[in-house]
């Protein structure tokens, strides 16, 4: 086998739950997040990203995954809130989580002596978490590792229920990122007004009020069009809330 394909043979076996959302979801929050920028915000965005969309930057953070100089942002993907407790309860990882990271992005976007690459960074990430946070089981239990552990089956064929969530529903719907965009992006102004009031601790713990209702009563559980079709509505409703709230923070941010 060629290193080539080699390569790319060992991509293909990587687990589909290191894709958070999947492309489609991420690229369906910035989309939606594109669409509700402020005058200033939209500017500052295109001024950072140039030609490329937020739809397409969204996936930056699982793009380079395979580049170990970034190995060690791989646990801002997720953060652990125990049922019962709280973000500030819960134990907190040294190298970072999910709402840490958005904490600290924007913070760094705020500032006037960041070089444009940091810039870029810190914006795809930014764009990249909220839209994980979104994802109920990227704020994890801390039993099964945000359902990877949680064993089921998708259709008859062998899945977990990170990935249901993460990309197997999205696919299911046979959408692209900008039809699934335009079929969920209906917020009204008063959904736009109570989305954008919290901060991301507060969504986080909104996801933890989320979890009960998406599990299965058992591991192993066959999962397929009925779960489909209970489920769709909070999918949608999450990567709305995801562009819209990504949205509130750029407009902040930006002025």
């Amino acid at each position: 086998m060629s290193p080539i394909r080699l390569i790319l043979f060992c991509v293909l076996l990587q687990p589909a739950a290191l894709f958070a959302w999947g492309r489609t979801g991420h690229r369906t929050v910035g989309a939606i997040a594109e669409d509700h920028l402020s005058r200033k915000a939209r500017k500052a965005v295109h001024r950072i990203l140039g030609n490329e969309s937020m739809a397409i930057a969204a996936t930056w953070m699982d793009d380079i995954k395979s580049d170990h100089a970034y190995d060690g942002m791989r646990d801002w993907h997720w953060v652990t809130i125990p049922d019962g407790s709280t973000y500030a309860q819960a134990e907190k990882n040294p190298k970072g989580d999910a709402v840490e990271a958005i904490g600290r992005m924007a913070a760094a976007l705020k500032s006037d002596t960041l070089t444009h690459d940091r810039q870029v960074f810190c914006l795809k990430v930014l764009i990249h978490l909220v839209g994980d946070l979104h994802q109920p089981l990227h704020v994890g239990r801390g039993d099964d590792k945000g359902g990877n552990d949680f064993q089921v089956r998708w259709f008859k064929k062998g899945s977990n229920l990170h990935k249901v969530w993460d990309s197997e529903m999205i696919d299911g719907s046979q959408l692209s990122y900008t039809e699934l965009a335009a079929c969920t992006d209906h917020a009204t102004a008063q959904q736009i007004k109570q989305w954008t009031r919290g901060t991301a601790v507060d969504w986080a713990q909104e996801a933890t009020t989320l979890r009960t209702a998406i599990y299965p009563p058992a591991p192993g559980a066959d999962l397929g069009y009925e779960y489909q079709y209970l489920h769709w509505t909070l999918v949608q409703q999450q990567l709305l809330k995801g562009g819209i709230r990504l949205a509130g923070m750029l407009n902040a941010i930006f002025g």
